[in-house]
């Protein structure tokens, strides 16, 4: 019976159906296989984390004297959520680049001024660097190694640096002629930390602008300088819209890594700074302090933050950062039992065979 099924699907022309097996598809049993090590490594490595700092963020230490037996107390103590409305009571008030305010409010515009500042400079710087590698030249390996190596240095190494030339007997103030104290805690810090992260992470965008660059065929650039186009016209019309799905996720990377900038102005300015503090410095000296429900309180507030921001790249920008854009398979149309791709080998036959007639 099933020798003759199996003969009048080949003479009918419809491929015989294979039996599905889970292991060699990848994407049922084996899929998962193969996944399962990288997810248990996230689930240890960040998913514990993250729940324990939930639930500390609920709790606050016994600090204070016991009543009753007259000791200090100890251990902890269920507060709900006086952690969280505490960030909105205004009660620890610092100095810094905006006036009076609460330090909480302080270190989270720091850290967002930092984000669009360092992300928008090093867009801009980062794709240049791009154009410059993507073009065939004399000594271009020299030059993409030379571009390459600000980011390859580890970042705390990059902090002890610039904090050498920032210094008041420093280089920059010898290579301008003047006396700026930019580690200061004042204005010139934050523009001396912008520099520093700009130097650095610039590279990164570069050499992912520079992947997508790779990706435009030659020929696109020849026809459009056969049409006349300047060359802004092919910057403008072909190099940013083809390269806009890699510049995307670039810039989502570095939106999140800066939002969590803890130790470049940590290693150039210091801590206690309120010119430079983020949310993340913020969040470790709570915990030095040993208010650890205050400090993941903090934490949690910037880990929503980034969250949100991701998400907001992913719906409104179209970050493809898992590679699951790709156009869906158009399905086969059923007709009576046969699919349209064996009516129209049919059809084919039959026109063949009407042809060779007539000859």
């Amino acid at each position: 019976m099933a020798t003759a099924t199996a003969v009048e699907n080949k003479s009918s022309g419809v491929p015989p159906k294979r039996r599905k097996n889970a292991l060699s598809d990848g994407q049922g049993r084996l899929a998962g296989i193969l996944l399962s090590p990288t997810l248990l490594v996230i689930l240890v490595v960040v998913g514990i984390p993250i729940i324990l700092s939930i639930r500390e963020s609920f709790f606050r230490v016994n600090d204070g004297v016991d009543p009753v037996t007259g000791l200090v107390g100890g251990g902890e103590q269920f507060v709900g959520l006086q952690n969280y409305t505490a960030i909105f009571g205004g009660q620890n008030q610092v100095v810094g680049a905006y006036g009076s305010m609460d330090r909480f409010w302080n270190a989270f515009i720091n850290t967002s001024l930092f984000t669009v500042v360092c992300v928008l400079l090093e867009t801009v710087l980062g794709v240049a660097m791009a154009l410059i590698m993507s073009k065939a030249f004399k000594g271009r390996g020299v030059v993409r190694a030379g571009i390459l190596v600000p980011w390859a240095i580890p970042t705390i190494v990059s902090a002890l640096m610039w904090k050498l030339i920032f210094d008041e007997a420093g280089v920059m103030n010898r290579v301008l002629g003047t006396q700026i104290l930019w580690l200061a805690d004042d204005n010139p810090a934050f523009w001396a930390v912008v520099i520093a992260d700009v130097w650095k992470t610039a590279p990164f965008i570069g050499l992912l602008t520079l992947a997508g660059l790779q990706t435009i065929p030659a020929e696109v650039y020849e026809a459009a300088k056969v049409d006349g186009a300047t060359a802004w016209q092919q910057f403008t019309r072909i190099t940013l819209p083809m390269v806009k799905p890699t510049l995307v996720v670039a810039v989502l990377f570095r939106t999140l890594d800066t939002m969590r900038m803890f130790d470049l102005p940590w290693g150039m300015v210091g801590q206690g700074k309120y010119y430079v503090e983020t949310l993340s410095i913020f969040a470790y000296q709570e915990a030095l302090q040993q208010r650890y429900g205050q400090a993941s309180a903090y934490s949690i507030i910037l880990f929503l933050y980034i969250m949100l921001i991701a998400y907001l790249f992913v719906k409104l920008l179209g970050a493809d950062v898992v590679g699951d854009n790709a156009p869906p398979k158009k399905k086969k149309k059923k007709r009576k039992g046969r699919s349209v791709d064996s009516e129209e080998r049919a059809g084919s036959a039959a026109t063949l065979e009407m042809t060779g007639g007539n000859h």
